[in-house]
This record gives structure tokens, sequence and C-alpha cells, in this order.
């Protein structure tokens, strides 16, 4: 069970109709509570830094980005339930996961191997073809957004870093982690998809050996293996090794897809001829902005509920 710590004298009591009971961690984007709604049920509430920008174009890009979060199949990510974007700080609501995040199960129990370091390559890889098939890019996936519920890994907070990256309070911290920042992201160049992979591999390397592939103890030293060095992939076994190798390229039209992942796990696939690169990912669609997801309604959640499954938030600090 995650831990909770007891609320601070600085933070609210409750968020809408949302009581607070205590701390569930805090990181780059904001803090995250462990919250009861009016049927008691918990749920994880993000209450985000600061406000977005005034212009609105961040708070418009935010409702986008919240209401197609609840297109993703919920099986492998946390459903999101609501937000509230007009108050002093924004919030996120979503599903209660009773379980740890992969950073602090690796942490706490060292690393996972064999069947177990399998299944989450597989379920972590499906939860974002599910995430980029609603048309959405993670952008801040590492081991502390995947989640050991009782019914599996969940993929959380999916979205948030790209509504956040155009908010006045939020630009000057780095939206992403470093150690699982890919090429691209650290160039500010566009994201597609293949930049999830490339934190998606990083995940792993960590889920198997304790350590980001590119682990440097200092920040710049960090990005500077990213760019220039090959990742240390410790004992990884294949064939998730080479699965692993192909996603952190530094050519992100060379790295495989989910579905490509899947392929080679679970249907024996080889890796794909990569003599000529791909081509570049297509950018993700606009979504029409969902007007009732300005403020969560008194009587119910704004997006459709399918089997109740919990998940929860957690935040880690951004480190290397």
């Amino acid at each position: 069970m995650p831990q909770v710590a007891s609320l601070r004298p600085d933070d609210p009591p409750r968020l809408g109709d949302y009581t607070l009971a205590g701390r569930l961690g805090e990181g780059g984007q904001g803090v995250v509570y462990l919250g009861h709604g009016p049927d008691g049920r918990p749920v994880a509430v993000k209450r985000l830094w600061g406000r977005l920008d005034p212009d609105g174009k961040a708070r418009t890009r935010f409702a986008r980005e919240v209401e197609i979060a609840g297109r993703v199949a919920p099986f492998c990510a946390a459903r999101v339930i609501t937000a509230d974007l007009d108050g002093a700080a924004p919030y996120v609501v979503s599903e209660y996961v009773e379980g740890p995040s992969l950073q602090a199960r690796v942490r706490d129990d060292g690393p996972l191997a064999g069947a177990a370091l399998d299944r989450l390559a597989v379920v972590t890889a499906t939860a974002l073809a599910a995430i980029h098939e609603a048309g959405i890019v993670h952008r801040d996936f590492k081991p502390g957004n995947v989640l050991l519920g009782p019914d599996g890994p969940r993929v959380i907070d999916f979205g948030i870093a790209r509504a956040l990256d155009t908010t006045s309070t939020i630009t000057s911290r780095i939206i992403g982690t470093p150690a699982y920042m890919s090429p691209e992201q650290i160039n500010d160049e566009a994201l597609g998809p293949p930049s999830d992979m490339f934190a998606w591999a990083g995940t792993i390397v960590y889920a198997a050996t304790g350590a980001a592939p590119f682990d440097g103890g200092t920040f710049g030293a960090v990005m500077n293996r990213i760019l220039h060095h090959e990742p240390d992939l410790g004992a990884l076994g294949e064939p998730l090794r080479g699965v692993v190798a192909d996603a952190l390229s530094k050519d992100p039209a060379r790295r495989p897809t989910p579905r490509d992942v899947l392929d080679r796990m679970v249907g024996g696939g080889a890796a794909p001829d990569v003599t000529e690169p791909r081509p570049s990912a297509p950018p993700v669609p606009s979504v029409p902005l969902a007007p009732t997801l300005r403020r969560p309604p008194r009587d119910g959640p704004v997006l459709p509920s399918p089997r109740p499954c919990w998940a929860a938030s957690s935040a880690s600090t951004c480190s290397p």
C-alpha cells in the first residue's frame, strides 16, 4: 500500500467535492493527495503547481488532454475521473491504486526478473499502445508513473506533461524526468510516440537493474550520456534486451512502436528492418474542447466509467 503522509499546514482540506486525507507524493507537476469523493470512494487528487496561463492557451490544452484521457482503455492505465481548471490551483482526479510505484518497488525490494519483468514490459507497452491510440503522447513515462496494483501494472499521468508545457508557472520546471528523457526532448524538438518508447525502454532497464540506462550522477552528465553514449543494459536478457536496445536508439524513426514490442515479446516476431528509417509519427490529432470539463459536476464524474478499478497518481521528485 502506498505510504500516506499527513497533510501539511498549507495543504487545503478539500478540493471541490473531494475531501483530502493525506499526501501520496510530490513532484515537478504538483502534489498528489489521497482523497475521498462524496460517495466515500478513495481517489487520487493531483493539485498542479500554480495557475494556468491567463490567456487560456494552457487551460484549453489541459481540458483537451483530460477529455482525451477518458478515451484510453482502462485495463492498464489509470482512468481520469474529472478535473477543475478554474480555481487558484487546477487539479485532476483519477482512480486510486492500492500499490507502490515501480520506482518504490525496485528501490525497496530490488530489481525484477524472469516472468515478472516480461509481464511488466508487455503490460506497459500495451498501455502505451492504448495511450497513443487515443492521440496522447505521455511525455513523462518513468518508474514513478507505473503503479503496481493488485490487478497488475497501471500507467498514470499520461497527457498531463503536454498540457502543462505552455503554462507560465511551469515552464521554469523541467517537463519530464531527466534520466528517462529522449534526445529529442532534451533538444526541445517536437515529440511523438517514439519519445515515449525511449522512456519506456529506460524504465524497463531500471526495473531489471535498479539503475537508469544513462545514469551519470549529475544532471549534465545524464544529458550528455543520453545524447552521445550507448546505454548500459546490465544483464538484461533476450528477447527483451534487443527490444529495449532498439527503443533506446538516438533516432526516433528507428525505435519500435508498442505494437512492435508486443509482436517481438509475445508473438516471437523478428526485429524490423531499420536499414531505412521509418516515416515520422503523425502528429497527435486535435480534439475539440469539451466544455463540460471546465468544472467537475456535482452529480457524477465528467468521464464515463467502465468497470470499477482503482488507480492512483503518485509523484516523485525529478532527479537524474
